[in-house]
Order: C-alpha cells, then structure tokens, then sequence
C-alpha cells in the first residue's frame, strides 16, 4: 500500500468514529502534486459532510486552499493569526518564514 492510500486508510479510521472535528498532522507530507490535490478535495468534501478540520500542515497550498483561518507558530509561539491572506501577508511571517529582505545597495 502506498503513502497515499495510508494517509486514506487513516481518515477512514478516524471517520468510522463519527467524529466531529478530524486533527491532521502534516497529512500531505510525502504526497506529489497531484496526490496533494486530490488529497484537498477528500478533506475538502469531508469538511463540506460537517466535520470540522484541523490541520496542521506546512504545505501552503493546501492551507491556502482549505482554511478560514490560520494561526502561525514560530517555535512554539504565535505569531500571527487571521485569514490564509492576511497571515501569508504578514510582515513578520513573511521575515521568519522567507528570510529578510536584502536592502538594495548604492551602486550594486
């Protein structure tokens, strides 16, 4: 069985509960472009079924794709927190996560 079916295989179990809310945790890491896309549309569908979804991910595209709102950690702390705009957007995250900008030097 392959990494995409697994990560399947994981939701199922955890669904056959009946569950309200579903914690994922970095559920796409492993997945090609095109398994990540597909694995949006199941989490997607599974939040449009009722169940609340909280993920914790790494992989923007899929934060950007599935949530109202996101809360940024930077070594265990919060950072910042709104819509997947409004944080990609913020100063600091944008510092932390990117790097500074380089000031343009006289002449370069």
């Amino acid at each position: 069985m392959g990494t995409p079916d697994q990560k399947r295989l994981e939701m199922a179990r955890a669904l056959a509960t009946n569950p309200e809310m579903l914690f994922l945790d970095e559920n796409m890491a492993g997945l090609n472009p095109t398994e990540t896309e597909e694995a949006i549309e199941l989490i997607r569908r599974i939040n449009d079924s009722g169940v609340t979804i909280f993920l914790i991910e790494h992989i923007m595209k899929a934060v950007v794709s599935l949530c109202e709102e996101v809360i940024v950690l930077h070594h265990g702390e919060k950072i910042a927190e709104g819509t997947p705009d409004q944080v990609m957007n913020d100063p600091y995250v944008m510092e932390v996560y990117l790097g500074k900008k380089k000031e343009a030097t006289e002449n370069a």
